[in-house]
This record gives C-alpha cells, sequence and structure tokens, in this order.
C-alpha cells in the first residue's frame, strides 16, 4: 500500500465523523428554528443559525420534507438516549424524569408543527408515529420504573397514558402565548408524588 492509499483511508473515517457533526449540527439548528419560527421557517434562517451556508443545507436535505423528517428523527432519537443518560446522572430519579419531560416538551413543540406539515403523506407520517412510540415508551417506562422502585412516585400511571396526557397538554402552546404547558405538566407530575 503507498502512502496515497493510506492517506485517502486513514481520513475517509474522519470525514465521515466531520459529516455527521455537521448533519447534526444542522439537525440542532432547524430544530431551534422550528421550534421558535415554525417548519416554515425560511432555509436561510436554519443556514444562519447553523453556520453554514443554503447549499450545505441542500446538500444533505434535498427537500423541505426531508429536512423535516431528518429533524423530527433526530429529535426523537435525541430524547430517548437523553432518558438513560439522566438516570445515570441523577440525583434521584424523579429528577431524571422531570428533566427527560422537559426534553419531551420541547420535542412535542416541534413535532406539532412537523405533524401539521406532514399530514399530506398520512403513510410517513404513521411510519414516524410508530417509531416515536418504538423509541419513547420504553425510555419513559424505564424512567417511570426507577421513580417507582425509588419510592418517589405512584406506580399507577403507565408510560403510553403520561406521554399521551403530556402531549395534549402541549397542544396549543404555539398559538396561545397566554397558555404555559409546562405549568400544568408540572402539576401534573407532581400529582405522582408518593405522599411522605
Amino acid at each position: 500500500m503507498n502512502d496515497d492509499s493510506r492517506r485517502r483511508e486513514s481520513s475517509t473515517p474522519s470525514k465521515r465523523k466531520d459529516a455527521r457533526r455537521n448533519q447534526q449540527t444542522l439537525l440542532d439548528a432547524a430544530a431551534a428554528v422550528f421550534v421558535s419560527s415554525g417548519v416554515d421557517a425560511p432555509v436561510r434562517q436554519i443556514a444562519a443559525e447553523a453556520g453554514v451556508g443554503l447549499g450545505t443545507i441542500y446538500r444533505h436535505f434535498p427537500t423541505r420534507a426531508d429536512l423535516v423528517i431528518a429533524v423530527y428523527r433526530h429529535q426523537v432519537d435525541t430524547c430517548a438516549e437523553a432518558g438513560p443518560a439522566l438516570l445515570a446522572a441523577g440525583p434521584t430519579p424523579f429528577t431524571a424524569l422531570e428533566r427527560w419531560v422537559d426534553l419531551f416538551v420541547d420535542f412535542l413543540v416541534t413535532k406539532h408543527g412537523l405533524a401539521a406539515a406532514m399530514q399530506a403523506d398520512s403513510t410517513g407520517f404513521q411510519t414516524l408515529h410508530a417509531y416515536f412510540l418504538d423509541r419513547l415508551v420504553p425510555v419513559c417506562t424505564q424512567l417511570l420504573d426507577a421513580a417507582t422502585a425509588a419510592g418517589e412516585i405512584r406506580a399507577d400511571l403507565d408510560a403510553y397514558h403520561l406521554m399521551r396526557g403530556i402531549g395534549n397538554l402541549c397542544i396549543g402552546t404555539e398559538s396561545d402565548p397566554r397558555y404555559d404547558a409546562r405549568r400544568l405538566i408540572a402539576l401534573l407530575l407532581s400529582g405522582l408524588r408518593r405522599p411522605h
């Protein structure tokens, strides 16, 4: 093997890692812009948030639908990965649950806009919704089980119902500035606490 082929082989993994990191940066920026400005926000606003040119976004995501789907999946994955990490970081399972719910609410605020943008493609939307349930219900279950085992919360609520309730409380947050879903969600979580 000559020096040129060695250099190409050693640079390929780092290029892939850089490309993945750039894509993560784009998806984080797009999610932030979608939360603040909605899914119809101009692509140039996402590019500015990510610190890249428009061409970079279109190279990764040729259409807005590609970007919307990628943001949705990225946020589901981020939320799923956060649960075990928060549980490990402590200080208590209930604190981990509260912090995870906060991330979940951030996702839901974006999700409502994403869902509206995808209503035309019902099959694609159903596939994404199944992905959402498959990835997030087990994580929420793990957090609830840990808080129950620690004696911090009651054991009479399952993850699906909690997530559905939180989702319902989030409806309308983007259209009514006087409505504070987080306040009601905090009350819901406090209602799970076991009396001392």
